[in-house]
């Protein structure tokens, strides 16, 4: 090869590579420009900017108070869910309750009865009635206590504030059951059991108890009368007198009516008297050093003349008759049954007003009373013969017992 083809060789050779490097660049922006692959920096794009420290702010707001929104509309659902459940448990309880309730004292009156069969005692027809028939709802039961020796005070009851005949039986039908409680004697079946048993053919008006009738017995005739009514009648109230007080019977009513809606009522004159320890004296408390240093008085409780406790106090007292204490006072020791109880103690004065002129006066005033009696006898003093004077000067008439709507 001459010197001449050597030299043209790098000549022909650098060419090409110009050539191909501007090829290249050419190819390069071709290409740039045909895909729209150029590297720029968008100035004012909205959609892709940063956003602001207060636009962020406002975003973080708008998601709390989203979140908190759906935090609450959850908290209210979950909140009337669990309302729901527990409105429904309440009335399963208080179903439950009810039915317990009502097995309790069929199961204390089915007691009763094998009691009365096991020691001879008398049945009253009023349980033959209870266990041959349904129940129906009282106001209330009234319960005259009363002994052997005291026919003229039951005889003077009747032809005063008792209805007799068919006129107790219409008082039934208005919810109120009125009858005279006693026992039996010691000797079951002797005469004193027979002239009561003779007694009540004539009028149909006594409850007879499984109980031993005594003076230093009246606690547990109480604990055995308030057992047994509540066994016997379905009553909103269960009351308690003496056969020598007068009761306006209709003024009663409508008292306790008053109280109909709450539970656990213990209504009558509330008193706090000196616990004696004297021994001899009236009304003597064996058991005074339960009651702390001599000198002190009994705790709150409704004096023995009158009172009246609801249906849930009955209840509670027959359910619990074995083991509750009884005290020398019959008064005292129905207290004492209901100190550890979240019962109302109502103190009602009507219940405990003075024979004529104070019952009288207090009638003239509009303020008729519900019970009267003599607190120096506590009861009317010579019963027998003054009731007629009480009930005609301080009774509330006829009318009011059959007018009346309970």
């Amino acid at each position: 090869m001459t010197w001449k083809s050597r030299g043209e060789l790098p000549s022909r050779s650098v060419i090409s590579q110009r050539w191909a490097l501007f090829l290249c660049l050419g190819s390069f922006c071709a290409g740039m420009l045909f895909t729209t692959r150029i590297w720029t920096i968008p100035e004012n794009n909205k959609g892709l900017a940063r956003p602001t420290a207060a636009e962020t702010d406002k975003l973080n707001v708008v998601s709390e108070g989203c979140n908190s929104r759906i935090m609450q509309e959850l908290e209210m659902k979950r909140d009337k869910d669990i309302y729901g459940e527990v409105y429904k448990s309440h009335n399963s309880i208080q179903t439950l309750d009810k039915t317990i309730s009502n097995l309790e004292m069929e199961l204390a009156a089915a007691r009763a009865t094998q009691e009365s069969l096991r020691t001879g005692a008398p049945i009253s027809d009023d349980i033959r009635m209870s266990e041959s028939s349904g129940k129906r709802k009282y106001l209330m039961v009234i319960g005259i206590n009363t002994a052997f020796s005291s026919r003229k005070r039951r005889d003077s009851v009747r032809a005063t504030w008792m209805p007799q005949g068919e006129k107790r039986k219409k008082l039934e039908e208005k919810g109120i059951i009125i009858r005279f409680v006693i026992g039996h004697s010691a000797t079951s079946g002797g005469i004193l059991d027979r002239a009561i048993e003779a007694e009540d053919r004539k009028h149909g008006d006594f409850l007879r108890l499984n109980h031993v009738e005594g003076y230093l017995e009246l606690s547990a005739k109480t604990k055995t009368y308030f057992a047994t009514a509540v066994n016997l009648w379905d009553a909103d109230f269960y009351v308690k007198v003496d056969d020598d007080v007068h009761v306006n019977i209709a003024t009663l009513g409508e008292t306790l009516v008053r109280h109909r809606s709450k539970p656990r009522i213990y209504i009558g004159c509330m008193k706090s008297g000196p616990v004696l320890s004297q021994k001899g004296v009236r009304y003597h408390e064996p058991e005074y050093w339960k009651f702390g240093e001599a000198g002190n008085k009994y705790f709150r409780h409704a004096t023995g003349q009158l009172y009246a406790i609801s249906n849930d106090l009955a209840t509670y007292i027959s359910i619990n008759q074995d083991v509750l204490h009884k005290y020398a006072n019959e008064d005292v020791s129905l207290g004492s049954w209901f100190i550890g109880l979240d019962a109302e103690h109502i103190d009602d004065r009507r219940l405990c007003c003075g024979t004529p002129p104070d019952c009288e006066w207090k009638a003239q005033a509009g303020n008729i009373c519900v019970a009267s009696f003599d607190w120096s006898c506590s009861g009317i003093c010579r019963s027998a013969e003054r009731i007629k004077e009480v009930h005609r000067r301080c009774g509330e008439g006829e009318n009011a017992l059959w007018s009346a709507s309970f």
